[in-house]
């Protein structure tokens, strides 16, 4: 015969344990989800733009002109590639740009995708040559940016410098 004796003390320890799992199920529940600010404030301002159904070289030019940008006919490169697999700092600093303008490469990692390059004509207050580098994957734009090929040159989303900051 076996007999199991339980005490008192043994009793409250586990209604002690027993109301504090209920207690902390009971906060993580009424936790709301947290979004930063910031994400906030980016996907209202991806929002005011349509990033889809990009088909053709008319398309990538309108889709630079919701963001005021004014440039050549003919892109001065259209060509695939394929973003890497891996990221590298360089590659990881690149989609940090991306994600500030509300986009991310790294959903594309090891995906061929299409790059258009186009000479900007109306970028303000710099006398250099400027360009729009727009990446497409499946007819959606999936990142892009606004550049110069100097040396002491910029680098910035499709909002221009003024979004850069």
């Amino acid at each position: 015969m076996f007999i199991c004796t339980v005490r008192a003390n043994t009793l409250k320890f586990f209604a002690l344990i027993a109301v504090s799992l209920a207690v902390l199920c009971a906060i993580v529940l009424a936790i709301p989800e947290y979004t930063p600010v910031t994400t906030k404030a980016v996907a209202a301002e991806a929002e005011k733009y349509n990033y889809e159904k990009i088909k053709t070289v008319d398309d990538v030019i309108e889709f630079l002109e919701q963001f005021g940008w004014q440039v050549e006919a003919t892109p001065l490169d259209e060509v695939e590639i394929k973003i890497p697999a891996e990221f590298d700092k360089v590659m990881n600093s690149y989609n940090e740009l991306q994600k500030n303008q509300g986009l991310d490469l790294s959903k594309y990692r090891g995906k061929t995708v299409k790059r258009y390059t186009f000479r900007i004509t109306n970028y303000p207050d710099y006398n250099g040559e400027v360009m729009a580098n727009v990446i497409v994957y499946k007819k959606k734009v999936i990142g892009g940016d606004i550049c110069t090929a100097d040396v002491t040159g910029f680098i910035c989303g499709f909002g221009g410098m003024s979004k850069a900051k």
